[in-house]
């Protein structure tokens, strides 16, 4: 039995190489990764001895060689393929252990060049991996270290590969290297907001107990070269495993809490915000988002940007939560949360505000739609005044209401005071509808609106929504504008006493 090896990540391939040595392999080997095993006192055949020619070109070209492809591609079950091989004194290769140049750590670092990147694009690594691929009934490919234990483990008890871990092999070969492609690809691409093509290339991170519903399968996958990710740099301390449902609610709180650097609590409930809220404490933001909509809090899930003391983990313990996500927790507030069996406590260790940066996709019969991601709230810049006097106040619950609206399916509503939501209508085909319920959820749970500013995430058509939220006592509105019957709408708020604000840009959210 014959081997080939040519590794650039160096991790586990003692182990290997010296286990298929002790099982009688005959190992050949290119450049570093030839000398890495000699050293370790492995008999090694060089891949130049081999070929009979030297490493070209800086190393560019040293395993495109006949001898090494039609040793990995002749098939043993055909006799016109042995002949040739014994026509040319070509021997087979059985397995090939094959990791690529790191092209994306490379082409990640801050500084690199595009020579230096470009000189990371691995040519007769990936076509000596899909050359094994392609014959995999009779040439086995080895693409990853974490292969290595139970592939030795299976030729140990058999003396052979089955035709199944064959097939796996296979599959795991040519997805590794369609990622590489794609992630090349997808650099030259990057100068083009939207390329011809778009290639994805995603890893799965975790398995998960079921999808959607119970009776769908699923896994969480993250995307190949995005800057960081939903779970990237999140452990879990406690509780059942992520669901499906619990990994869509989490990104969606985890989205809109990155809009805030004061201490603030957002509780999400099927994908939607059902409280949001800043306070001068962790503990504050924390009462004041679960008063919003007490009821739909229940088995929600809370995120929170500052670290959970005691008194708020003990707090806490108390309400039915799915999955509390937050950078820290104090020994103590551990103590009291994991007295719950069942609620999955995670801790960012994230300090950069990167996610959701990238594309957005949306899946849709036979293929995605790509989009930008939705800008940051401008702050005030840009908006106008319409109707009415603004106060700091007003202006300061407008901006944290439409950052919220971002943030909920349309038709969005939120209805906000004092740096808290305390209705909030989401995903309703009519855009009255949402203002009514909105206004009717905090009626529901005992707000006082008297005051109170109103977002929406798209212009009123018509000025019956926001006729209801100022008979219930809202004194602001802040849409987008654009409506044909702008005008009446805005009189509307004149004729009240109320203010309204034009931003300007609408924020759907499907």
């Amino acid at each position: 039995m014959r081997a080939l090896i040519s590794v650039y990540d160096k991790d586990g391939i003692d182990d290997f190489a010296r286990g298929l040595a002790e099982l009688g392999w005959e190992l050949v080997a290119s450049g570093g990764t030839a000398a890495h095993l000699e050293s370790l006192g492995l008999a090694v055949e060089r891949v130049e001895s081999l070929t009979e020619f030297p490493e070209m070109l800086g190393g560019r070209v040293k395993t495109l060689h006949p001898r090494i492809h039609a040793g990995i591609l002749a098939r043993r079950d055909r006799d016109d393929d042995v002949a040739t091989l014994e026509q040319h004194e070509i021997a087979p290769f059985d397995l090939v252990c094959i990791n690529l140049y790191p092209f994306e750590q490379v082409a990640a670092q801050r500084g690199v060049t595009e020579a230096e990147a470009v000189e990371m694009i691995d040519v007769g690594g990936p076509s000596m991996l899909r050359g094994a691929a392609k014959n995999f009934a009779h040439c086995a490919p080895v693409c990853r270290p974490a292969q290595y234990a139970f592939l030795l483990d299976e030729l140990r008890a058999n003396g052979s590969l089955s035709a199944e871990t064959r097939r796996e092999l296979a599959a795991e070969a040519f997805a590794t290297t369609a990622a590489y492609e794609a992630a090349i690809a997808t650099w030259f691409a990057d100068r083009e907001p939207f390329p011809e093509t778009v290639v994805l290339a995603l890893d799965k991170v975790l398995d998960l107990s079921y999808g959607e519903n119970p009776h769908q399968r699923a896994a969480y996958y993250s995307e190949r070269g995005a800057r960081t990710h939903l779970l990237a740099r999140v452990e879990q301390l406690h509780g059942k495993e992520l669901s499906f449902n619990n990994l869509n609610d989490l990104s969606g709180a985890r989205m809109l809490a990155r809009e805030f650097t004061l201490p603030a609590c957002v509780i999400v409930k099927h994908a939607n915000p059902c409280g949001a809220a800043l306070g001068a404490t962790l503990a504050e933001a924390y009462d004041r988002a679960l008063a919003s909509d007490p009821v739909s809090a229940y088995g929600g899930i809370v995120v929170v940007n500052r670290e959970i003391d005691e008194a708020l983990g003990e707090k806490l313990a108390r309400q039915f939560v799915e999955v509390l996500f937050a950078p820290g927790y104090e020994q103590a507030a551990l103590v009291a949360l994991t007295q719950k069996q069942n609620v999955r406590i995670l801790v960012d260790h994230e300090r950069r505000r990167t996610i959701g940066d990238a594309r957005h996709y949306k899946r849709v019969l036979g293929g995605l739609l790509v989009q930008d991601p939705d800008a940051d709230i401008e702050e005030r810049e840009g908006w106008e005044a319409v109707a009415g006097d603004v106060d700091e106040r007003q202006w300061g619950d407008l901006v944290f209401a439409m950052r919220v609206c971002k943030h909920v399916s349309s038709n969005a509503i939120v209805l906000v005071k004092d740096l808290a939501t305390v209705g909030i209508g989401a995903g309703q085909m009519s855009r009255v509808d949402a203002v009514r319920i909105a206004v009717e959820k905090a009626r529901e749970h005992g707000h006082d609106l008297q005051g109170a500013v109103l977002a929406s995430d798209a212009f009123f058509p018509f000025a019956d929504g926001p006729q209801l939220a100022l008979e219930a006592g809202v004194t602001a509105i802040v849409q987008p504008g654009g409506s044909r019957r702008d005008e009446e709408v805005v009189a509307a708020a004149a004729a009240s006493g109320a203010a309204m604000v034009f931003t300007g840009r609408r924020h759907f959210r499907h």
